[in-house]
């Protein structure tokens, strides 16, 4: 068991290491966070946090000690100084070590224990590498303060309500939502009871006020024109047996589906961090000594990357308050129930099947797309709307989407959920505007300069 473990590991690193050389500590990190959640089969949902708490410790970890801007969690003490590198590092590290390493159990389960052995063996080269241009005190005073931001947010975020989590009762109500049948897999059995990750419907938030702040209005009426349209647009581009989907549409549709947005959408993002300093942009700052800093501006990096996850987990919380405030019916259960939903354009068929497998809670409005909302708001911030760029999944190796600017890939990330057969439009269309106020409230508010 564990050569096959250890195999599978390796395979992994080698999959998920291979592309682009190497932006910075940020980066790397982060990657190497994304790389240990695929390898548990973290869902979807609670990667968004896992990413957040990694890139907010080391943001403020490597800000503590440049002093450039707010801080996020973390004030700076006495301790903040040192190498920044380091201290990126470290706060990456005892991260990962909690969610994903030792601090899992103890003992912890074999993946678990495998996985530390990674973290330890890839903090120690990095430590290595950094030591090449900084002394050993300054790195061990950077690693004392990463160690301490890291510990602060994750003390912070262990009482922020992941861990209560609560029954969901099927509602039998015409419009509500109730358990939805595993199709296509199965016509009988049914999602699992509770209906998925309830704790993000009241957890603590990041960045924003409440987690009601940006919860928009109800979904259409039952019996309105607009409920109709979107109806027989699901039913007929999402149904498993659709003659109107090209083979675009249904590679677009499993694409988004399969693979894991917070991957994606952070793949994208260091993707472009490496291209713009491999093209020498000048977004990156200079150091403290006046000369351009290791491998561009860590602090810039680590700033996006921390405004990125914060804004997309943040807008998860905020999609899934409205989706046990609506508890609103999926498209399987419209389309079959042969109640009347007193809609006369409406016609109920027992026998319809998604394209794919519908997600065990409620369908307004979209996670994908809030999630997807924030992100792409946050990139076309930092690199422009019109953005060339590959977005590459972590579950479909050599599948491609190539975009020509972020509000394109968001809306194929509305389009995919609508030919998946798992929502109707104006799901997507709200998700998508709720992730983008988030993350305009982030921007906003958040990671602001003080210099």
């Amino acid at each position: 068991m564990k050569r096959v473990l250890g195999t599978c590991l390796v395979l992994c690193a080698v999959i998920f290491g291979a592309g682009p050389a190497r932006a910075d500590e940020a980066t790397d990190w982060t990657r190497e966070l994304l790389r240990a959640a695929l390898i548990v089969g973290t869902s979807p949902t609670n990667v968004t946090r896992a990413a957040a708490m990694l890139n907010v410790s080391v943001f403020d970890a490597v800000n503590g000690i440049e002093g450039r801007y707010s801080y996020f969690r973390v004030a700076p003490t006495e301790l903040a100084r040192g190498s920044k590198r380091a201290a990126a590092v470290e706060a990456a590290y005892v991260v990962l070590t909690k969610l994903y390493g030792s601090g899992v159990a103890t003992p912890p389960p074999a993946t678990n224990a495998a996985l530390q052995n990674t973290f330890d063996s890839r903090r120690t080269i990095a430590l290595l590498e950094i030591a090449e241009d900084d002394s050993a005190s300054a790195i061990e005073d950077g690693k004392a303060w990463g160690k301490k931001v890291a510990e602060d947010v994750l003390l912070w975020r262990s009482t922020d309500g992941f861990a209560t989590t609560s029954a969901f009762p099927d509602d039998l109500t015409i419009g509500k939502w109730r358990r939805t049948p595993n199709l296509p897999a199965s016509a009988t059995a049914l999602s699992a009871a509770g209906a998925g990750y309830i704790q993000f419907s009241d957890q603590l938030p990041w960045a924003m006020e409440s987690d009601q702040q940006f919860r928009p209005g109800p979904p259409p009426a039952l019996n309105s024109a607009q409920y109709a349209r979107e109806f027989n647009e699901t039913k007929t581009m999402g149904s498993l047996t659709s003659t109107s989907r090209t083979p675009d549409q249904t590679e677009n549709a499993i694409f988004w589906a399969t693979g894991t947005g917070t991957y994606i959408w952070n793949d994208i993002a260091i993707r472009l961090i490496e291209e713009r300093d491999d093209n020498g942009d000048d977004h990156r700052d200079f150091d403290h000594s006046g000369r351009r800093g290791h491998r561009g501006s860590l602090l810039q990096n680590a700033r996006l990357l921390a405004q990125l996850n914060v804004a997309s987990a943040d807008a998860i919380i905020g999609c899934w308050d409205s989706k046990y405030t609506e508890a609103y019916w999926r498209p399987v259960t419209a389309i079959r129930d042969p109640g009347d939903d007193g809609n006369p354009d409406t016609t109920s068929d027992p026998t319809w099947s998604p394209l794919l497998v519908t997600p065990g809670h409620p369908e307004y409005p979209s996670g994908h797309s809030c999630a997807s909302g924030a992100a792409g708001e946050i990139l076309a911030t930092a690199f422009g709307d019109r953005t060339t760029f590959t977005a590459e999944s972590d579950l479909l190796m050599g599948v491609t989407r190539k975009y020509r600017s972020f509000s394109s890939a968001l809306e194929e990330v509305k389009n995919a959920r609508i030919y998946a057969g798992i929502h109707f439009r104006t799901a997507c269309d709200i998700g998508q505007e709720l992730g983008v106020n988030v993350a305009r409230y982030v921007l906003a508010n958040k990671f602001q300069r003080l210099h």
